[in-house]
This record gives C-alpha cells, structure tokens and sequence, in this order.
C-alpha cells in the first residue's frame, strides 16, 4: 500500500482528529450560518490533497485550511450553499501563491491578502480574487528580482 494513500484515508475517517477538529470550528462559524458536516470537511480535505500532490507540495497539517475557514466565515460574500466549493477554491488559490511566490510570503499575510480582495475589489468573486492573486504574484516576483518586496517577513503565530 502507498504511504501517502494510507495516510490520507485515515485524514479522512469520519473519527479522525482532522475532521473532528474542523468540524468543531463549526462552533465558530455558525453565527455566520455557515456548517461543516463529516462530508464536507472530507471533501475539502480530498480537495486540499489534490491540489498539494499537483503542486508538488507536502503539508502535514490542516492549519492554513482552518484559518480560511475561520477567517472567512465572518465575509459577507460566504454563504452556506456556496461554501465548501468556495474554500476548495481559496485553498487552490492559496497553494498556487505559495508556489508562485517561492513561499517567500508567509501564510498569515497570504491569506490577509486574500481575503481583503475577498471582501474588497473582488465583491467575493473567486475568479476576480484569483486574477488579482496572480497579478500580486507577477508583482511579487518583479519586486524580489529588484530587491524589494512589502509582503515578505516571518510567520506571526496563528491565533
């Protein structure tokens, strides 16, 4: 059996750790009538595993996609019948960036910047927010290669 193949069906158990926790984030965003069920976070996290084995990524926890959740629960633009496909797409957006941007950018402002084009320009439109994130990503690298780049810096610690 494939190691990654076993790991990720056992991520993917109903009782696993994984999708007990993300569930429980369910606490949090159901103000904003927005729920997770077993299902949906296992096929976000089928999502997620797909888009880190195209972009050749390996990501051992689930943080960046709790924090989308978390974080974007409270956008006016989210809405429950929408829900699940939208943060499929954030977490595509968010790993082709990481790879576009070298992971010189750490995850915290990534995923502020995100979301202020989310919540701003964008009006939550994925396509729109996608756009801007390749032009930030275009812009990015014509920044390093000048030597100068604002959205560089360490990791503040996820609240």
């Amino acid at each position: 059996m494939n190691l990654s193949h076993f790991f990720n069906s056992v991520q993917l158990s109903p009782e696993s750790k994984t999708v007990r926790d993300i569930v429980a984030l369910n606490d949090k965003t159901k103000e904003y009538g927005l729920v997770l069920t077993p299902n949906d976070v296992k096929t976000m996290i089928t999502s997620r595993n797909k888009v880190l084995h195209d972009y050749a990524r390996v990501e051992l926890s689930t943080e960046v996609l709790k924090e989308l959740i978390e974080l974007y629960a409270a956008s006016p633009y989210m809405d429950q019948n929408h829900y699940v496909e939208t943060l499929n797409d954030l977490q595509e957006i968010f790993y082709y960036l990481r790879n576009e941007t070298e992971d010189k950018i750490n995850d915290v402002k990534l995923i502020n910047q995100m979301m202020d084009y989310f919540n701003g320009s964008c009006a939550g439109s994925v396509e729109l927010l996608r756009s801007k994130m390749e032009q930030l990503a275009e812009n990015f690298r014509s920044d390093l290669i000048s030597g100068k780049s604002p959205l560089q810096g360490d990791d503040k610690t996820w609240d």
